[in-house]
């Protein structure tokens, strides 16, 4: 069986990110047993309530499984949560997380569901060819603070990262699925998933 990407399916807005891989071609699929990780080309974390996936991820044994593959060069991509999730340090919390991304990060840091706005942003990795402007969807959306050298800026709002990229992983602030571009789905699956 060929591999196909995983959308992590546990909490969260998963449905929209596989129907926007699905739009351009590639295989997703939702992703929620040990068992299937052999399966996977890569996955996606997608938006939700991080400390409840990080709940769930722990209750069904995948925290170090993950952690492991993805310290192995296992193509990972975080929206919103997700990006939480794979921060090495999150601001004034010890929540369960993968911890794999040499960044922190602050939690909810552009306001509750009432500050959710939209921004254009320019996206830019010239080793992919990469140049886009694409709206940017904030939601709840956390902060990255800071990154260590290793992390790649690929994009950012305010002089702040919102988009940035460390091996195989992939994080972000927004929800490029609530947009009309693939523009980022189609980077994760041609540039880390290949």
């Amino acid at each position: 069986m060929s591999k196909y990407i995983g959308v992590l399916a546990l909490q969260g807005a998963f449905a929209r990110h596989i129907a926007m891989f699905q739009s351009i071609g590639v295989d997703a699929r939702p992703f929620k047993e040990l068992e299937e990780l052999p399966n996977l080309a890569g996955l996606v974390i997608p938006g939700g309530e991080s400390t409840t996936i990080g709940m769930l991820l722990e209750r069904r044994g995948l925290i170090e499984p993950l952690r492991q593959a993805i310290l192995a060069g296992f193509p990972i991509y975080g929206t919103c949560a997700g990006a939480i999730l794979l921060a090495k340090t999150i601001e004034d919390s010890d929540q369960i997380r993968l911890g794999t991304m040499d960044m922190v990060i602050r939690r909810n840091a552009y306001g509750s569901q009432v500050d959710s706005f939209e921004a254009k942003l320019d996206v830019r990795d010239p080793q992919a060819g990469l140049e886009a402007e694409i709206e940017g969807i904030f939601i709840r959306a956390p902060l990255i603070i800071s990154c260590e050298a290793a992390v790649q800026i690929l994009a950012s709002f305010d002089n702040k990262p919102v988009l940035v990229r460390q091996n195989s992983m992939l994080a972000g602030s927004f929800h490029p699925e609530l947009s009309n571009s693939p523009i980022i789905h189609r980077y994760f699956a041609n540039q880390l998933c290949k």
